[in-house]
């Protein structure tokens, strides 16, 4: 369907350099693109007469939008790794994009030539080959990306007598992530068809195959395997020797092996450049290597006791002392306190024990009623009664009133953790959007099952800070307060006893002066350190972003980071003890960049994988180290156990307190999963394999 076209405008777009530019534009009209709903494409005439195309999105779609952002990352990719090499003309150039747009897009060079699908069994042997040969180089390069194309087939690939170009990467899927169902008989393989298992580069060798026995029969083949009279076709004998029509992934061979039998040339053996990130990874492995030798982790263990004494020394029977006399009996009392040592108020750092005789129940208007747990009271209802109760501090005074939810005094040893960072750093957001996704069981897969510590102020926190981030609204800044109080808590099941949990989210204010309200900072069991990209990051594309919210980069790094590590005692030599993250929040900002995409762009897997943490905690602080100043680094060098991480709280920027394209969280439960790992709480983890 055609719809009229747009009057003359501005258009602004990054480039895939990050460049922001603005050209005057004429558009043409929108036409639907088949197989894609919710989007549109047209042509843009930028200046006085270079025509691109575009592809857009309406808002709203949150699916579309995802594919969109994941084109567009794709796309950069390609372009800056293989933009600047002759052999990058096998793909569709990128021109720009804008994913933060009302209407978000991608523009792209406008290719010539002709679909494949008009050549069938029309191009002579020797151009069959080129085109094949061209094909491989295109999944040979893809490869090398870490990107699998999926939609090759004869209406995607134009030929222009010299060139094939592959069609935009419109559906291109990080190697390794979950195939999703896409494509149809015979260009999709089947286990793409079925949306089984991981996206695998040995995919668009199916469908490079069934092109190339398209060109050769003139026909389509059903899909299934080898054609039937594959060996009627000599050009194809490459092909079916190696494997590329084998139904299964597994089957197929590698690009490279491919190339060889198809005696093409491999560019990337001389013209691959080195990694950009590389000096980074190697000075993380440093680090890591000098805190394992710092704590004494890298010693080899102690020998093995001797199993027996020599036969010829004789056997002594052991000393035998009298029983000690048996300890009376305790005193009985009530079950929950049973289980209930003294632990330190969060609040205050002061101990406090469970004392049933002074728990409180909060009225409808707030007033507090003392709560009655003498007599004989069913288990049943008694857990109840505590469920919801409260415990007054005794240290507390009339400034500094405090109460402490009964199930946090009753249950095993508390982990309080604190998220640290400037005003407007995202705290808030991602605290929130972590909540979000615990209610809805996203830690239940990884054996950790949560309820509320209090359900009264679990539900005001869900009302108030999760549902209307999730209706699309910006959360206010939290305010400065006189005394630490956490924002919420759970009681989490996982490795070992049920464990409180509280959150604390201070103001970015709060957290820069060294005052009374961070006097609890030296009491917390692990940090989230949330670094913003648009105060740390020296990348030209987060300028516009800079400039409309009115920031500047920091290259003393975060002062609220200085704080509280300067506070935060240090019982492991130099190192701070608890255990933390650095979560790089707003990463929707730079999703294009490859570091940043390959781990943004994937979902959390099914299990905690402590070397796959290490692999993106190695990749973020490399991405740190080359676009930001060593001070953003700081919480990484000062913590004994740090991973780092990106993850993307919102998804998109807040225009006038909204999020016009929807909330879309990403990795916000990484950061919470290492802390749970290095804390001893995740189940079938090592404690001491995460961080260090």
């Amino acid at each position: 369907m055609t719809y009229p076209a747009h009057t003359d405008e501005e258009l602004s777009f990054l480039t895939h350099q990050g460049n922001l530019v603005r050209f005057a534009a004429r558009f043409g009209p929108d036409e639907d693109v088949p197989g894609s709903p919710g989007r549109v494409t047209r042509t843009v005439t930028l200046g006085l007469d270079w025509t691109v195309r575009q592809y857009r999105v309406a808002p709203g779609d949150p699916h579309a939008h995802a594919a969109l952002e994941r084109e567009a990352a794709a796309a950069v990719a390609l372009e800056r790794r293989y933009g600047p090499e002759r052999f990058g003309e096998v793909f569709t150039r990128v021109v720009g994009y804008s994913l933060d747009a009302p209407e978000p897009f991608v523009l792209y060079r406008i290719a010539g030539g002709e679909p494949l699908a008009a050549y069938g069994g029309a191009l002579g042997v020797e151009e069959q080959q080129q085109v094949l040969a061209q094909l491989v180089l295109a999944v040979r390069l893809l490869e090398e990306a870490g990107l699998v194309h999926r939609a090759v087939d004869p209406d995607s690939v134009r030929w222009d007598g010299r060139h094939v170009r592959l069609a935009e990467p419109h559906a291109a899927l990080r190697a390794g992530e979950p195939r999703g169902a896409y494509g149809t008989a015979p260009w999709a393989s089947p286990e793409q068809r079925r949306g089984t298992g991981t996206a695998d580069p040995r995919d668009d060798l199916w469908s490079v195959a069934q092109v190339g026995y398209f060109l050769a029969a003139g026909r389509p083949d059903r899909g299934g395997g080898p054609p039937a009279d594959l060996a009627g076709f000599r050009g194809l004998a490459a092909l079916d020797h190696g494997g590329a029509f084998a139904p299964q992934a597994a089957g197929r061979p590698t690009p490279a092996e491919l190339m060889r039998l198809l005696n093409v040339p491999d560019p990337l053996v001389t013209a691959d450049g080195p990694d950009p990130l590389v000096s980074g990874r190697a000075e993380y492995d440093a680090q890591i290597a000098r805190k394992r030798s710092q704590l004494g982790l890298d010693r080899p263990p102690p020998p093995p006791e001797p199993a027996a004494r020599p036969r010829w020394f004789p056997r002594r029977a052991p000393t035998r002392y009298p029983d000690p006399p048996a300890a009376p009996p305790p005193p009985p009392v009530p079950a929950a306190q049973a289980t209930s040592p003294e632990r330190l108020c969060p609040h205050c750092l002061l101990p406090v024990a469970f004392d049933p005789t002074r728990l409180v129940s909060i009225g409808p208007t707030g007033e507090r009623v003392p709560l009655d747990l003498s007599g004989e009271l069913p288990p049943a209802l008694l857990r109840d009664l505590l469920r919801t109760a409260y415990q007054p501090c005794p240290h507390a005074d009339e400034d500094t009133l405090h109460e402490l939810p009964a199930p946090y005094l009753t249950n095993g040893r508390p982990l309080t953790i604190a998220l640290v960072g400037s005003s407007g750093v995202g705290k808030t957001h991602l605290l929130a959007a972590m909540l979000g996704e615990v209610e809805q069981g996203g830690l239940e897969p990884y054996g950790l099952k949560c309820l509320p510590l209090n359900p009264d102020t679990h539900r005001t926190f869900l009302r108030e800070r999760v549902q209307s981030l999730q209706q699309g609204r910006e959360l206010g800044r939290t305010g400065q307060q006189t005394f630490a109080r956490f924002a919420d808590g759970l009681l989490v099941t996982g490795r070992g006893p049920t464990r409180p949990v509280v959150f604390f989210d201070l103001a970015g204010e709060d957290l820069a002066q060294d005052g009374e309200v961070t006097r609890f900072l030296t009491g917390v069991d692990a940090f989230v350190f949330v670094v913003d990209p648009l105060r740390s990051l020296r990348l030209p594309s987060l300028d516009p972003v800079r400039a409309l919210n009115g920031l500047r980069r920091r290259d003393l790094g975060d002062e609220a980071f200085t704080t509280v590590l300067n506070r935060v005692p240090r019982d492991h030599g130099p190192y701070v003890a608890a255990p933390a993250v650095v979560a790089v929040n707003k990463s929707d900002l730079v999703r294009v960049e490859p570091a940043v995409d390959q781990w943004l762009g994937r979902t959390l897997p099914p299990a905690y994988r402590a070397d796959e943490v290490h692999a993106e905690s190695r990749d973020v602080h490399a991405f740190l180290a080359k676009h930001a100043s060593a001070a953003w680094l700081r919480p990484f060098d000062d913590c004994a156990r740090c991973t780092l991480h990106f993850v993307a709280a919102t998804g998109g920027q807040a225009r006038d307190d909204r999020f016009p394209h929807g909330v879309r969280p990403r990795r916000v439960l990484a950061p919470l999963l290492s802390l749970f790992a290095m804390c001893g709480l995740l189940p079938g983890t090592d404690p001491g394999e995460v961080g260090i």
